[in-house]
């Protein structure tokens, strides 16, 4: 069963009461849930309550709390994604699979070779960021990330600052991530990580000159062409591989 997002504050001492309308119809309407079964909560402060649903009413259920303790599934820096929105069931997997792989939040970005428009994007903004939350409770995540407005690759890095940004890029790529990570051995923790990944034209000239002008790594994923949703998949992938929870954090 997956795990619902509740706020500390419907906690009284042992009992959790569930009266949000959506999370409700879901449990007991959508999964029929009953008495006696048990129930994953995590609130905002990432308490993980592992619970058994004692009492369902038309409009509350009332779950007894067995254990709590603090929620160790997310990673131990922050990863941003910085992406040009492909079409729509592609883009939909990218912003699920980037949740299941830990990212904070997500940032569409408009670029020179985009295939999307951009009031088509911005129409999207609100659905991505529903399937982040539904995507989020299915892979238990301790939080749930942010899929944030349409902006441009420049106005993002002048309006946020970032410990590390990297472009994937397999053109003028100039190493590997596993060089990169060999560079930059146990730095990430606690950091604000930004990747950037184009669209399935991948990035124009003056996108990579502004990379070559603003130091910015561009690194390679190897010798294969991939597809944009696979790239987006392969490089957080192995950043969780290279830089989580590992012996030297």
């Amino acid at each position: 069963m997956p795990h619902f997002f509740i706020n500390s504050a419907q906690r009284d001492g042992d009992t959790i009461s569930i009266n949000d309308p959506d999370i409700y119809k879901h449990i007991a309407r959508a999964l029929r849930a009953k008495t006696g079964e048990k129930l994953l909560l995590i609130d905002e402060n990432q308490i993980q309550y592992e619970t058994i649903i004692e009492k369902i009413t038309n409009d509350t259920i009332y779950a007894h709390i067995e254990q709590d303790y603090k929620s160790k599934r997310k990673l131990n820096f922050n990863l941003y994604l910085a992406q040009s929105p492909l079409r729509s069931d592609a883009q939909a997997t990218i912003i699920e699979k980037a949740t299941e792989l830990g990212a904070a939040g997500v940032f569409p970005i408009f670029t020179d070779n985009c295939a999307v428009k951009r009031e088509v994007i911005e129409k999207k903004i609100a659905k991505w960021q529903k399937i982040m939350q539904e995507a989020a409770k299915q892979c238990e995540r301790a939080d749930i990330p942010t899929c944030y407005e349409l902006t441009t690759l420049k106005d993002l890095l002048h309006s946020r600052t970032f410990d590390y940004v990297i472009a994937f890029c397999e053109r003028l790529s100039q190493k590997t991530l596993r060089e990169f990570a060999e560079e930059h051995n146990n730095l990430f923790k606690n950091s604000n990580i930004l990747v950037i990944i184009g669209p399935e034209g991948g990035f124009s000239d003056r996108e990579f000159e502004y990379f070559k002008t603003n130091s910015i790594p561009m690194l390679t994923l190897g010798d294969l062409i991939l597809k944009a949703e696979t790239a987006v998949i392969v490089a957080l992938g192995n950043i969780n591989y290279e830089y989580n929870n590992s012996k030297s954090n």
